[in-house]
């Protein structure tokens, strides 16, 4: 089947190969998710994502003494020291299952692979950049109001960090589509 055009004036591809490629995608996003699940809690990655959650906890220490606050990173745990307040950062309170959410749904995705690397570099680097921010702001939060703590880490930011997620995916769609209508002119 070939090319239709839609109202606009742009090339529509045909019914049948839409159908194929989401077909596609359904089936590939869950066998990427089960994967990168499957990866991120199994027993011989643990120590890199140790190692890395460990080195995001000392970032966001620096980040906090940074801005004129009292941090210390003790592997997992960001620690006030002058009032003893501290935080575990957990498994998936790295960004770790967001990001296998993103990469998932890149990796299954009908697109070129320059396309995909750049959107995984860019994409992972994004959430981590707001992963960090949460976890700075938990920190400050955590250390006014146990109860708005308790909020923010569960429901204000854990529905953030998804909707942040989708909407990295999103662009990175339209983007590419973009670029792939662009080259099909």
């Amino acid at each position: 089947m070939g090319k239709l055009e839609n109202s606009g004036g742009t090339p529509d591809l045909a019914p049948a190969a839409v159908r194929s490629r989401m077909t596609r995608f359904a089936v590939l996003f869950p066998v990427w998710l089960l994967a990168g699940f499957g990866l991120l809690f199994a027993p011989f990655t643990q120590p890199v994502i140790h190692r890395g959650t460990a080195s995001l906890v000392e970032v966001s220490a620096w980040l906090v003494r940074l801005l004129g606050g009292q941090a210390s990173a003790q592997s997992e745990v960001l620690r006030n020291p002058a009032s003893g307040f501290a935080i575990r950062v957990l498994n998936t309170c790295n960004a770790s299952n967001v990001t296998v959410l993103l990469w998932a749904a890149i990796l299954a995705f009908p697109a070129p692979w320059t396309a995909k690397g750049k959107g995984l570099a860019t994409g992972t680097a994004a959430i981590h950049v707001l992963n960090l921010l949460r976890i700075v702001s938990l920190f400050y939060l955590g250390q006014v109001s146990e109860k708005w703590f308790e909020i923010a880490h569960l429901y204000v930011w854990e529905s953030l960090i998804v909707l942040f997620t989708l909407v990295i995916f999103w662009f990175w769609v339209q983007h590419t589509y973009s670029s792939v209508v662009d080259l099909q002119r």
